[in-house]
């Protein structure tokens, strides 16, 4: 399994056509915002290149509040890059499902999952609409549990 760098980079890849699009720009206005020529774009966007790790990076950043870069990492990846930069050791997961984020309970009604990179947590309901996120897993219990915050 290719590490979860390696992962993040082949899924901005697949994504940057889709962002551009959703962001209304041409290959040439693309090109420009990422700092690459119209050809390498073209040919990342036909699969023959790849943005590499600086090019994916500066995706996220240029286009911070892209619903597709959302949606491909399950929340906005500004929290996992740090941790992407500083290490190639992020564990892998064994099962499918989202690579970032680790179920850690299912009640029926809601899901609390962890991120593998920034170990924050998240409340979901079974439809994937997410309810509220905390780094302490003990803020989102009594709303897992059906209890309102406090």
């Amino acid at each position: 399994m290719p590490d979860k760098r390696a992962e993040f980079i082949a899924t901005c890849d697949v994504k940057l056509r889709l962002v551009r699009v959703e962001a209304d720009l041409t290959q040439e206005e693309m090109a420009y915002a990422l700092g690459i020529s119209k050809k390498t774009l073209v040919d990342i966007e036909k699969g023959r290149r790849t943005l590499g790790w600086t090019g994916s990076v500066a995706l996220c950043a240029v286009f911070p509040s892209s619903e597709v870069i959302a949606s491909a990492f399950g929340g906005h990846p500004s929290e996992m890059i740090p941790a992407l930069a500083r290490t190639d050791q992020i564990p892998q997961r064994e099962s499918g499902g989202n690579p970032w984020w680790e179920t850690i309970a299912d009640n029926g009604q809601f899901i609390i999952e962890q991120n593998l990179i920034s170990q924050h947590y998240r409340l979901l309901t079974h439809d994937r609409t997410k309810v509220a996120a905390s780094f302490d897993i003990d803020d989102l219990v009594p709303l897992f549990h059906g209890q309102p915050k406090e």
